[in-house]
């Protein structure tokens, strides 16, 4: 008797080894690049490739790296694929003169991805110069937009702050005079600036995040990248009414988890979901533009529950 109790117990440990050894394996991240035309796309992935899938499109000035704790949080029930878009993170993509630094452009880079790795249904989880690519994807093939998670990713202009407004007037008057008036924005300065600023705790924001992005951002040809970005995010704010109208008739759930002290993204911008969706869940934090490098504890189990709740 007492040896079939050990056997039993040691059949248990085994199976439940296993159980662990099978979650490890599934929340593994993988770090890999898939060719897109003349783009060589780097892209991190965790997770069973059965399960409901999740695209993460960071914004500026991030890439995947944004989501190194949410990607293995979400690995043990979902397919998560984290790309870098072109000009950002490990993607290799040419210069200026062989590809256009578009929002659109970018849109159709990540769009013939998403069908190159057979993406063919996923919940979107969007932050910054993201929301615009992934608002292009969805509007082009809403039936293939489960979900969407919102982190300070804007679609409506009651959501733009104060910090727009030089970069409005560049979009009023691209003139290379007010295009060099905007040349401190892609710098390591800047983008430093943008991970502390609204951050009642500047200790709790590690500098990695902003310490990699500046490095970037000082590749040969990269400033001027972002600065044909800034010039066309005004086309972004044209299609505001299309991106709408997808939200209006297709009613995708949705969650925005928004840092409220933003100085480009205010929390109007994330309120006015409710006119166009009327269940949006809005919440937010006491944090600035990159609420996940100071709130993921918090923010993580929310988009759990509302993956869970939506699409599982």
């Amino acid at each position: 008797m007492y040896t079939r109790v050990i056997a039993a117990a040691g059949l248990a440990a085994a199976l439940l080894m296993g159980v662990a050894h099978a979650d490890d394996v599934q929340t593994q991240v993988h770090y890999r690049y898939e060719q897109v035309g003349n783009v060589k796309v780097f892209y991190r992935e965790a997770g069973n490739p059965a399960a409901p899938k999740v695209l993460m499109l960071h914004g500026f000035a991030a890439s995947s790296f944004m989501y190194r704790d949410l990607i293995p949080a979400l690995a043990d029930r979902y397919h998560v694929i984290a790309p870098d878009l072109p000009a950002f993170g490990f993607t290799e993509a040419p210069g200026r003169e062989e590809y256009s630094y578009t929002f659109s452009q970018l849109a159709k880079t990540i769009g013939a991805f998403t069908e190159q790795l057979k993406l063919d249904k996923y919940a979107l989880v969007v932050h910054d110069y993201g929301a615009p690519v992934g608002w292009r994807l969805a509007a082009a093939h809403p039936e293939r937009v489960s979900a969407i998670i919102s982190q300070n990713g804007n679609a409506y202009e009651e959501g733009l702050g104060d910090g727009w407004a030089p970069i409005q007037k560049y979009w009023r008057e691209p003139t290379q005079q007010n295009r060099e008036a905007l040349r401190d924005f892609p710098t390591p300065e800047s983008i430093k600036w943008q991970y502390l600023e609204g951050v009642s705790d500047k200790s709790s924001v590690s500098p990695d995040g902003y310490t990699l992005e500046g490095l970037q951002i000082t590749r040969p040809g990269n400033a001027e990248i972002q600065l044909d970005l800034v010039l066309d995010y005004a086309n972004n704010v044209a299609m505001y009414p299309d991106f709408q109208k997808f939200f209006r008739e297709y009613q995708p759930p949705l969650l925005a988890v928004w840092g409220k002290n933003d100085p480009f993204f205010l929390p109007a911008g994330a309120q006015a979901w409710t006119r166009d969706i009327p269940e949006a869940d809005i919440r937010f934090y006491d944090t600035g533009h990159f609420a996940l490098e100071t709130h993921g504890d918090e923010i993580i189990p929310v988009i759990r529950e509302f993956l869970d709740k939506s699409i599982r």
